[in-house]
């Protein structure tokens, strides 16, 4: 699947234009995907997912838990080196609407320093809530850090683990063009993400689909 050059401007804070809205849409118009991957890196789920994008020329969006990337430094490194851009999804998975606006902040402040020490000066374009649960808080101080807050327009409940069937049932019912895909390589056994996610790379490639990033306002 041939990669398309995205025409938002990423620095190397962020986004050049980030606001609080939540975008669920691809940067460019027209038949194009973007695909999220959550909860990661995970040493057994991770590289699996890696090998896919690699061997499908995609490129995808990973969001990135700040503790685990702390952990796997190399995932990280081998993420940015394959042409993924980079999502804070948080310190430990937290649900912000429980938190303090100071540990919300703490939240997303701890996982932007931890990726900042493995690839120093590389982008974090996106900030994505944990379970979608966002606060007007994170949002705007997301926002304020050049991240873009990004939702989904897809979810595959491939969390649940739900039969590879059913996964790829999921994406065939909600994709639509320029639609955001959720999937997840971290968080528990993610063998069925790995099998499904190959077919629905599959299925795009042979609708005439492009890979894209999530666009930013």
């Amino acid at each position: 699947m041939p990669a398309r050059n995205s025409p938002q401007t990423v620095t190397a804070m962020g986004t050049a234009s980030a606001t609080p809205d939540i975008v669920s849409y691809t940067a460019t118009p027209g038949k194009y995907f973007a695909m999220t991957i959550d909860d990661g890196p995970d040493p057994t789920y991770t590289p699996q997912v890696l090998d896919l994008l690699r061997d499908r020329q995609v490129r995808a969006t990973f969001s990135l838990i700040g503790q685990s990337a702390q952990m796997y430094p190399d995932l990280v490194q081998r993420i940015v080196n394959e042409g993924h851009r980079l999502c804070n999804h948080t310190w430990d998975h937290s649900d912000l609407q429980t938190l303090t606006e100071e540990q919300q902040r703490a939240e997303l402040q701890q996982t932007t320093d931890a990726i900042n020490a493995i690839v120093p000066d590389v982008p974090i374009p996106y900030f994505r809530a944990p379970y979608g649960h966002w606060t007007p808080f994170s949002q705007q101080f997301a926002a304020n850090q050049g991240m873009q807050p990004i939702g989904w327009s897809v979810d595959t409940q491939d969390w649940s683990s739900p039969g590879v069937d059913e996964i790829f049932n999921n994406y065939k019912q909600q994709f639509a063009d320029r639609g955001v895909i959720l999937m997840h390589d971290g968080g528990g056994d993610r063998s069925q993400t790995v099998t499904a996610m190959g077919d629905i790379l599959a299925d795009l490639a042979t609708l005439g689909y492009y890979d894209d990033f999530p666009a930013t306002l």
